[in-house]
């Protein structure tokens, strides 16, 4: 990682790009498009598991900073600003295709009482005896609202009140989803192994 006193200075640096963007300087917006592509289409690519899409939802969600850059007042990081509005941008297309994303109103009963370390303690082990290729093959498996879900929430660490007010669903069936797609990965992952197991 970088040292508090490099980071500062990028962060002022970040904040000067941002203030030229907004003034209209092609160069700023172009060094904060450099800055942030690559993270970026990585999250659109976890969160649609195809390329060509996250290559022009990427494309999109810049063009979205583009008009809407001069909306960020700093009151939290740019970084984050940024994550928010991508995730926007992908939400609104896979609404838009009408994919078959799985119902957020279907509940599970007792399950909102659960504790969340009852999933989480034991799924960590799944990570390692599986290579990431086939974790990654497990999670673009899932179904588009679990992937969400999923993703959103153990690979991007937002909290289930957030994952609420971006999805569009209740707190209940967010914590219900993520238990189904951890549940769902976990079988698509013993699966593969013993598919693995059957080979050799």
């Amino acid at each position: 990682m970088t040292d508090p006193a490099q980071r500062q200075g990028n962060d002022s640096n970040e904040a000067e790009l941002i203030e030229r963007a907004k003034l209209g300087d092609a160069q700023a917006f172009q060094a904060l498009y450099d800055k942030h592509k690559r993270r970026v289409y990585s999250l659109c690519l976890r969160m649609t598991a195809n390329t060509a899409e996250a290559e022009d939802l990427t494309q999109e969600a810049f063009l979205q900073l583009y008009r809407k850059i001069g909306t960020f007042r700093g009151e939290s990081a740019f970084s984050t600003w940024l994550h928010r509005l991508s995730v926007n941008v992908v939400l609104m297309q896979l609404r838009r295709k009408s994919l078959p994303v799985v119902s957020l109103e279907e509940t599970t009963q007792g399950e909102e009482d659960t504790p969340k370390k009852d999933f989480g303690a034991e799924d960590l082990a799944l990570a390692g005896s599986i290579d990431r290729l086939q974790l990654q093959k497990a999670v673009d498996d899932l179904p588009p609202g679990y992937r969400t879900i999923f993703v959103l929430h153990d690979v991007e660490g937002y909290e289930h009140n957030e994952i609420a007010t971006i999805v569009g669903c209740s707190i209940g069936n967010s914590k219900s989803q993520l238990h189904k797609a951890r549940m769902k990965l976990r079988d698509l992952l013993k699966m593969n192994r013993a598919e693995k197991a059957n080979k050799s």
